[in-house]
């Protein structure tokens, strides 16, 4: 553990003390140096699921995809930036950077915690990085609400999760995941411990987030700059999904009744949040309507606590997170040229860019779930977990399913095809980086269809 987060604290001195020259490409040198060897993480050799560098930190098989996506998305994050920034003065460049480092830096000791305060505190300490970069480097007016949105529905929500924590450590007389997995299991009877039960949870459902407290979401992803929405789609909502897989060991009484409402609601999320996004104009707010939906298959699969479910989860959380990500950041590179979000006043670019038009193509259908990405086997495990449970959610994510490809269509038709408007005929073409920037995105989704035990979690 400390061989990759001994190097990203040492990116902070190397931030603030390289030349204005070399900030860009030793930043992004050294962050890919850390993805490198995050990837040892994925050779797995201990029998007894957890590999520990110290009492503190440790990775299983559940946390060690998340943290290696987590150590992949940083220099991807500062190649995406560039643009954005480079007008800035050189020391509000070097801040933003810093902010993107700190943010990994949080999130490798929130994956890595075997404590679950360290983790609750970690999770919480990720909102700073997050508010500030939304906040001073936003695109437009509503960023300041967007923030303050962002703030308080997370807050709210993780709470009453630090009271059930503090209530936790009084009853079993530990935090540590490594012990309490042994412990006996808690007497939940009264309605005290129904309403901790939710507290538990109610955190990482507004954090995935759970339709109904998504609200924040869509806001925050519109008005960040293209390394917030990154960070955001590919890691921050998958903080949500993992802290659920930890907690719902203890809780497990209790979930067979509880759950109800939440599975309901994540399953109508789906179809809500796909119908929305098939009536946006805003094309960063439908990517962002697209998360929600893809995450109420994972809070479903979660929920309903079967092996099946937790591999699909996590398989599909990872996929999500490479291609929001991508798709995040080709939304950012048609912004940076035309200055508008608007779906309509950017089609036909296909005659325009004729290898951007193929991305766009290929992060749709992955988006959609196209065989055999790893997204597909993610939906498909879920879905098969989900029919097993009650056939009835068939009919929810069967529509579910057939209008995120709808959508995924009328993403691609509306930015791509159609005749090009006068306009944009004059914009300035792609830079390799902004190429490199894709390929680093779609080649681990590849990848992964050729490897997917790395991230099936406990099932292999």
């Amino acid at each position: 553990m400390l061989k990759v987060l001994i190097p990203t604290i040492m990116l902070f001195p190397t931030i603030w003390l390289v030349s204005p020259k070399w900030l860009w490409t030793a930043s992004t040198t050294h962050g890919l140096s850390i993805a490198l060897i995050s990837l040892t993480w994925l050779k797995w050799t201990s029998e007894t699921g957890w590999t520990t560098s110290g009492a503190h930190l440790a990775t299983d098989p559940l946390s060690t995809p998340l943290l290696v996506l987590t150590c992949w998305l940083l220099p991807l994050m500062i190649l995406a930036s560039q643009n954005h920034v480079n007008s800035e003065p050189i020391s509000r460049q070097r801040l933003y950077i810093s902010l993107l480092a700190s943010l990994q830096t949080f999130l490798i000791m929130a994956f890595g915690a075997t404590e679950i305060i360290m983790f609750y505190v970690m999770f919480e300490a990720t909102l700073i990085p997050t508010l500030i970069i939304i906040t001073r480097w936003g695109n437009q007016t509503e960023r300041l609400n967007a923030g303050i949105y962002f703030l308080f529905y997370t807050l709210a929500g993780s709470l009453p999760l630090l009271v059930a924590l503090l209530l936790l450590q009084q009853s079993t007389g530990t935090l540590s995941m490594l012990i309490i997995q042994y412990a006996q299991p808690l007497v939940l009877d009264s309605w005290s411990d129904k309403i901790w039960w939710a507290g538990c949870l109610i955190a990482f459902l507004v954090k995935m987030p759970l339709y109904g407290v998504h609200l924040w979401l869509p806001k925050a992803h519109v008005e960040a700059p293209v390394a917030g929405s990154m960070v955001l789609a590919a890691v921050l909502l998958k903080l949500g999904g993992y802290g659920m897989m930890r907690m719902m060991i203890m809780l497990d009484p209790l979930s067979k009744e509880l759950a109800y409402p939440f599975i309901i609601l994540a399953l109508w999320g789906i179809i809500m949040t796909g119908s929305i996004c098939l009536r946006q104009t805003d094309l960063k707010s439908l990517i962002a309507y697209s998360s929600v939906s893809h995450m109420g298959l994972v809070a479903g699969g979660i929920l309903i606590q079967t092996p099946w479910g937790f591999s699909g989860a996590i398989i599909l959380m990872i996929a999500h997170g490479l291609v929001s990500s991508m798709l995040f950041c080709l939304a950012n590179t048609a912004y940076e040229r035309t200055h508008s979000r608007t779906m309509i006043l950017a089609r036909g670019l296909q005659v325009i860019f004729p290898l951007t038009a193929a991305w766009w193509f290929i992060a749709n259908l992955a988006n959609l779930a196209l065989p055999p990405l790893p997204n597909l086997m993610g939906e498909l495990m879920i879905i098969t977990t989900l029919f097993n449970w009650s056939p009835v959610t068939i009919a929810l994510t069967g529509l579910g399913t057939l209008i995120t490809a709808a959508y995924s269509l009328y993403m691609f038709l509306m930015t791509q095809r159609g005749p090009t408007p006068n306009h944009l005929i004059e914009l300035p073409p792609f830079h390799t980086r902004e190429h490199l920037l894709m390929a680093l995105h779609l080649i681990p989704v590849i990848l992964l269809v050729t490897k997917p035990e790395l991230m099936w979690g406990w099932c292999y």
